[in-house]
């Protein structure tokens, strides 16, 4: 199958790009060049071109030309701040992109599933736990709403045009090739600084829990999306277990003597932050699909990472 995916340097997607390369035809959108190590051991065998997913006739000739079978729509701003500080980037790279992609596909009568990546701050705070697939949304920020929106586009055509779409979410997922900067991923952040014997700060004394999940879990979980999954229907991708952050400081104060400190939470954090937060990720594991990786397995082998990689 011919496969394209947005975003794919990132993160997850280059994870993703790694694991469907043997099997498949892979062409990855960048926005830029900057992560091309992430795929430093299969470079040579995925297409990579650049592309600014807000421009319709640029993007619209890709994928005309490529024809793909699936499209993986990854590429965006997953940044709360950076879409406060801007919002009409926010609104272009995760909505008008989507509505991008979907019209395209709809003008070309594609036969193609289109499968679009998002997250659990669309939630906002959850009014009870777990979450799942009908949890009413409530987002907190304008990324939270941003992704929301593009959830509904897919719905939308989804149901009025009869596109096969599939939306999944994921909760706070970390791993090899994340950045590490604090507001784009605080797990990796506080992983690397424990590591390299730095104090790590962890707000509300770490009596606050999330739904953490190793990045292999993540792209096993997309990769049974993409296989099983039904037309139209949304996926949570997560663990399904509460992780204390008191607990991530126990165990990363165990493997690296590191130094903790438990600063006031600042007061922007406590208007956007969505608070505790796991998921029932039963709909996905009628799928076949299953979370294999610990926290603790998944922090030794990001740490190896970094080690390895000279970070």
């Amino acid at each position: 199958m011919k496969i394209l995916i947005t975003g794919g340097l990132g993160f997850v997607g280059s994870h993703l790009a790694d694991s469907l390369v043997r099997s498949h035809e892979i062409l990855i959108l960048t926005k830029s060049f900057s992560k091309k190590n992430n795929l430093r051991k299969s470079s040579k065998k995925i297409k990579i071109q650049k592309c600014d997913v807000t421009k319709p006739k640029i993007l619209g000739r890709i994928i005309e030309k490529f024809r793909p079978n699936i499209i993986v729509h990854l590429a965006g701003n997953a940044s709360h701040a950076n879409s406060f500080e801007k919002p009409f980037l926010d609104i272009d790279s995760n909505l008008k992109s989507t509505l991008i992609i979907l019209e395209k596909i709809r003008e070309l009568n594609l036969p193609c599933k289109f499968i679009l990546g998002s997250t659990f701050i669309v939630i906002g705070r959850p009014e009870k736990l777990p979450v799942d697939e009908n949890s009413p949304c409530r987002p907190t920020s304008i990324y939270g709403t941003t992704r929301l929106a593009s959830e509904h586009l897919c719905q939308i055509y989804h149901h009025v045009y009869g596109l096969k779409t599939n939306i999944f979410r994921i909760t706070n997922s970390f791993g090899p090739r994340e950045q590490i900067i604090p507001t784009k991923n605080a797990v990796n952040f506080l992983i690397y600084q424990s590591l390299k014997q730095k104090k790590i700060l962890i707000y509300n004394n770490g009596n606050l829990f999330r739904d953490l999940l190793y990045i292999d879990d993540v792209i096993s979980g997309i990769r049974t999306i993409i296989r099983n999954g039904k037309p139209g229907e949304l996926y949570w991708i997560a663990s399904g277990k509460k992780f204390w952050f008191k607990d991530l400081a126990k165990l990363l104060q165990k493997l690296n003597n590191c130094k903790v400190i438990y600063p006031e939470t600042p007061k922007y954090t406590k208007k956007v932050d969505v608070g505790n937060f796991h998921v029932d990720n039963s709909k996905l594991k009628k799928l076949g699909w299953y979370p294999k990786f610990s926290v603790e397995k998944g922090v030794i082998k990001t740490q190896k990472f970094f080690k390895e990689n000279d970070f």
